[in-house]
């Protein structure tokens, strides 16, 4: 179990490294969930995510020179990527081929080698393992990570810093390293709920939550692709169980209307995945006093983004 003293040296580690992203207000989203929102929009992080913060404070903690390997679809292969870049390292990527190709051009722009599998075949974290081994690397796990997760903290602990005291603080759920991290600050500054929200067809976190224990499910199908996780970490998951309230889930469809709310009315851009915790305020799944909302990241390509707002 991290701590809220980790989450707190992760922000000194990050202090004028990472961007301290703004608080994002709106009339209009608070008029129609009936409560003050403060949204921290991590859209606006280096790497257009959070990861970022997890990323620099595993990789700046390393020896000099140690080389590193990661597994993602794309946001945490961009923030290793930029991290590995700023402390002078080479950083390898084991990337899905689905994954979009912003996320993939992007992780190369930061000058990291990829090595490309099939997701739906085959084990990333098997595949992982064995590429470190072989080629002598470190490896920088996406959410199962003490560092990684006190570094996903930092954005909670920026937030109730900036914007004051929350009742409900709602975060986006895959493996589950930025909830952790969250709900570890979240909970000791007074936050009364942390509520985490999944992609309707990835709801492994409440099927586990559900079951006491780690459930795996299939790699599901959704536009989410930050949030297709099969299981909750073996490190998150005990965080989980201790300091999350509830867990709620969202359609595409929502996620979609997310998407163009955040554009039209917070000039926000969004990806799936970083709209999920806007979702579930739009469409009834959370309330409280005075709430919070992690958006998580921005890394959609203008076309992607413009084919999801017209299939709705």
């Amino acid at each position: 179990m991290i701590t809220a003293d980790d989450v707190r040296a992760a922000a000194k580690v990050l202090d004028g490294v990472a961007h301290r992203t703004p608080v994002v207000t709106s009339r209009t989203l608070d008029e129609l969930v009936g409560a003050p929102v403060a949204l921290k929009p991590e859209c606006l992080q280096r790497g257009g995510a959070f990861k970022f913060r997890g990323a620099f404070n595993k990789i700046q903690s390393l020896p000099a020179g140690r080389d590193v390997l990661a597994y993602s679809s794309g946001n945490h292969a961009q923030a290793v990527a930029l991290a590995a870049s700023i402390t002078g390292r080479r950083a390898t990527i084991l990337m899905p081929e689905d994954a979009p190709r912003s996320k993939l051009d992007a992780t190369r722009g930061y000058g990291a080698e990829l090595v490309i599998y099939d997701r739906y075949r085959e084990d990333r974290e098997a595949l992982g393992d064995a590429l470190a081994a072989e080629r002598g690397l470190e490896l920088v796990r996406p959410f199962d990570d003490p560092l990684v997760m006190a570094g996903q903290g930092t954005a909670a602990l920026e937030l109730l810093e900036d914007a004051g005291a929350l009742d409900v603080l709602v975060v986006p759920v895959g493996g589950g390293g930025l909830i952790s991290g969250c709900a570890t600050i979240a909970k000791e500054l007074g936050v009364a709920r942390v509520v985490g929200v999944e992609p309707e067809a990835g709801d492994d976190v409440r099927r586990s939550l559900a079951a006491g224990e780690r459930v795996r499910i299939d790699v599901p199908r959704t536009i989410a692709d930050g949030l297709q996780t099969t299981a909750p970490g073996a490190l998150t998951f005990p965080v989980i169980r201790q300091l999350v309230d509830e867990i709620v889930t969202v359609s595409d469809e929502q996620i979609v209307d997310a998407m163009r709310f955040a554009f039209e009315r917070l000039k926000l851009v969004v990806e799936p995945s970083g709209a999920v915790g806007i979702a579930a305020l739009l469409g009834g799944a959370v309330r409280g006093e005075r709430v919070g909302v992690m958006v998580s990241g921005g890394n959609v390509a203008a076309d992607r983004f413009a084919e999801l707002l017209r299939s709705a």
